[in-house]
């Protein structure tokens, strides 16, 4: 489990009312790779924290590795949907293609369906996101 911490540092859990609470986590498996734990529910009052990681990950000039990895998500809403899709934009305007991890069919179904899929290099685990090379 991911240990809560302030903001600045490498995961925080967000909780509100209404839904269960989502954390994010990141390691740093090697140099410039970044992977991008997420657990939880990801709505509309949820999706803020994963968009300060992404942003945060996204702003690092050293970064030229980013897995997110969702096998930890058990609902992925269109507000989720719209923070990954900005990412990926956000990823190729610094020429990276973000790397998702996404096994469940709670998180692959609404990609797919929205065709946002196509945005991103997908993978059934974090092994094989980081065996690809940079």
């Amino acid at each position: 489990m991911l240990e809560p911490t302030s903001a600045g540092s490498s995961s925080a859990p967000f909780s509100s009312a209404g839904s269960s609470p989502l954390r994010t986590g990141i390691t740093r498996p090697g140099p410039g790779i970044a992977v991008l734990d997420v657990h939880g529910e990801v709505d509309t009052l949820t999706a803020p924290p994963l968009e300060q990681a992404t942003g945060e990950l996204l702003a690092e000039p050293g970064t030229t590795v980013i897995v997110v990895d969702l096998t930890g998500v058990t609902f992925l809403a269109s507000s989720g949907l719209a923070v990954l899709i900005r990412a990926a934009h956000r990823a190729s305007s610094r020429d990276l293609r973000l790397r998702l991890v996404a096994a469940a069919r709670a998180v692959r179904r609404p990609l797919e369906v929205t065709g946002s899929d196509q945005l991103f290099d997908m993978y059934e685990d974090v092994e094989g996101a980081l065996a690809t090379g940079a």
